[in-house]
This record gives structure tokens, sequence and C-alpha cells, in this order.
């Protein structure tokens, strides 16, 4: 016998106990949109005492991982943090201005950058992770330790299972150039 799309609906939205449960609470966009509020919210509160934002923070977590001397391409950069060229390079431009990253020209292709963390960088990044992952830690701290693991191996699955349909880094929208009917400008 099939449902009703209201009565699925009702019955995602319950608690255990019978308790009405917020809407978005059965909606996976909803739910991830707001896990990530929380998170970027806590790791906002540890980084931006330092001038950073979760994003520069993200990207200087990349580049630490990178093999000394190597240097990450700028590209390369934006796709591990899923943004576009644009905010990339804004980005790696704040980053150079508090000199906490260093660019070069690619040896091998000199239309390229490479990106690396500077002593001051390391510096940072060094004293910040801690402090960082105490946070991380306590975003998920209402779980067993047991459901700690499950539920980073879920999450991880579900993003790396969707990667398949995305087909490139998010693309900013231009707006306005669409001219309305009759203009030719």
């Amino acid at each position: 016998m099939p449902t009703s799309p209201e009565k699925t609906e009702n019955e995602a939205a319950r608690r255990p106990g019978g308790t009405q449960a917020p809407h978005w609470h059965g909606i996976p966009a909803a739910a991830a949109r707001r896990f990530h509020q929380i998170s970027a919210a806590q790791v906002g509160t540890v980084v931006g005492e330092h001038g950073l934002t979760p994003l520069q923070w993200g990207a200087l977590q990349h580049l630490n991982w990178i093999a000394e001397g190597a240097g990450l391409e700028q590209n390369i950069l934006a796709a591990r943090l899923n943004v576009d060229r644009n905010t990339v390079s804004v980005v790696v431009e704040q980053l150079v201005k508090l000199d906490l990253a260093a660019r070069q020209v690619n040896g091998a292709d000199r239309r390229s950058r490479l990106l690396s963390l500077t002593a001051k960088g390391k510096k940072l990044y060094a004293r910040l992770r801690p402090a960082v992952d105490r946070v991380n830690a306590q975003v998920i701290s209402m779980l067993p330790p047991s459901e700690r693991t499950r539920f980073m191996d879920l999450l991880i699955r579900v993003i790396e299972g969707n990667l398949v349909h995305q087909k490139s880094p998010p693309r900013r929208r231009r707006r306005n150039l669409i001219h309305p009917p009759g203009n030719n400008a």
C-alpha cells in the first residue's frame, strides 16, 4: 500500500518517543547544511582569533599536507577545497598578504603557480591545529566513540559516492548577463 508524501514526511519528522522533530530532520541537504554551519562556526571561532576564516584554514591544511618544498598548484588547491578559481585566488591572495603562504612560478608550467606555507604559516598551523582538532572532536562529542567513527565513515561514503555526479567544482554565477527583451546593450 503506497504511502502519501505527507505521511512519509511526518514519519521522518518524528523523534523517538513520539515527539515532533523539525521538518528539516528528514531532509539530507538541510541536515548537511546545518551540520556545516555548526562545524564552520566552531572552527571559525578558533581560527578567527588569529584573523583567519574557515576557508583560509582549510587552505592552510592542504598546503601543510604537501611534501616539503613541493608546492601545490593553485587550481589543485581549488579542487581540493571544492571552490571555483576566483574564490581560491582571493583566498591565496589573502594568505600571501598575511605572509602565511608563498607563490612561485611553476618551473614545469610557467602559466601556473605553486603554493606553499611560509615559515610563519607553518608556525601558525602548528599552533592552531590542536585547538581546531579539539573543536572538531567537540562537534561530534555527543556520540559515543564507536558512533563517531561510524558517523565519519558514513559521511565520507556519502560524500565520495556523490562525487561521481559532480562534473566540476562549483562556479560563481554571473549576474545581470541576460539583458531584458528589447535591450540591445
